[in-house]
This record gives C-alpha cells, sequence and structure tokens, in this order.
C-alpha cells in the first residue's frame, strides 16, 4: 500500500501492484473462495489508490497542467465507472456467469486508465512540478491511503473539499467492517 517515493511513483507502483492481481485473476483455474478474497484485495486497492488520486494528483493537475480541469475531469469520470463496476462485484457471487465478463470490463478500464495517466497526464505533471512538490505529494498520497475506504462507494464526493473531510471516517467504517469479516486478510 505505501511503497515510498514521490506521488507519481507511489501511484505506479500501485499500478503494477494491480496489474500483478489481475495477473492472478487470469492464471486462476478454479473459482470460490480464493477469488472471491483475490477481487475484495483488488477492490481494496483501487479504492484506496482512486481517493489517494483525487485528494491530490487531480487538484494539482488542476493547479500545474494548462487545462487541467478537462483532464481532472476526464479521470474523474474513468474513477465512476470503474467505482460502479467496483460495486458490482462487490455484490456478485463467484459462480454467477457475470463475474468472468465484468472482472474483463474492470481489467479494460483499469487498463485504459493506467495507460492513459502513465503515457499523458504523469509525464506532464513531472514536467510542470518540481521534485520537492511531487515529493510531498508522494506522503501526502501514501496517508490518503492508509486512511482511504476499502469498498466502492460510487456516490461519494470526489473531489475537495468534501471528499477530503468524509474519507477518512468512511474509510474508519469499511476498515471496521472488513476487521469484522476478516476481508482483505488474504
Amino acid at each position: 500500500m505505501g511503497h515510498g517515493g514521490n506521488m507519481l511513483e507511489e501511484l505506479m507502483a500501485d499500478h503494477r501492484e494491480v496489474e500483478e492481481m489481475f495477473a492472478r485473476i487470469q492464471a486462476m483455474t478454479v473459482q470460490g473462495q480464493q477469488l472471491r478474497d483475490l477481487v475484495d484485495d483488488v477492490t481494496i486497492e483501487l479504492v484506496r489508490h482512486s481517493v489517494a488520486e483525487e485528494q491530490y494528483l487531480y487538484p494539482a493537475v488542476r493547479k500545474y497542467i494548462e487545462g487541467g480541469d478537462r483532464l481532472a475531469d476526464k479521470e474523474l469520470e474513468d474513477h465512476g465507472r470503474v467505482e460502479k463496476i467496483l460495486k458490482r462485484l462487490e455484490k456478485m457471487s463467484t459462480d454467477d456467469a457475470q463475474m468472468s465478463p465484468v472482472l474483463q470490463q474492470l481489467m479494460d478500464e483499469v487498463a485504459a486508465h493506467v495507460e492513459d495517466e502513465e503515457n499523458n497526464l504523469f509525464p506532464m505533471l513531472r514536467r510542470a512540478c518540481s521534485a520537492e512538490t511531487l515529493r510531498e505529494l508522494g506522503d501526502k498520497t501514501r496517508r490518503a491511503k492508509a486512511m482511504a475506504p476499502t469498498r466502492p462507494h460510487p456516490s461519494a464526493p470526489t473531489t475537495p473539499p468534501a471528499n477530503k473531510l468524509l474519507a477518512p471516517g468512511v474509510g474508519l467504517v469499511d476498515r471496521a467492517r472488513d476487521f469484522v469479516t476478516g476481508r482483505g486478510k488474504s
């Protein structure tokens, strides 16, 4: 969850972690609880990552990149689609015939989002921000991920200040639920 480095390094490490989880899902030959645990792990990581991006990456894009509002809004739309897919997966049984196509939809959405960020957004931000700013944002990103919700909340606010105010409380409730149910312990 906390990889270290500047914000872009932190977020790219998250991307690699999620890609590895997707590869494990694709390699699975059985489903059941093992698949549920892995889908839960992917959900936890994606939600934490999204919350941190919404709190720090996209405000930085708006502040430092010309035309950043449009770019950030597009990324938030991507997050909205992913959150809805995660919510759907959360409610699905692993033996549901739609599980595999919905998982593939999630993987496709996330792959496109990651490619766009890493090939377009991150290089622009790297050019626009000082190394010190990116390091500070990396620290804030790690703190945000530690306090973030672990379950999809598609109707939650995605922009400051509301997201920064509500996410820690929602995260606390989610982590309490996870502790009681054992979710995310695989």
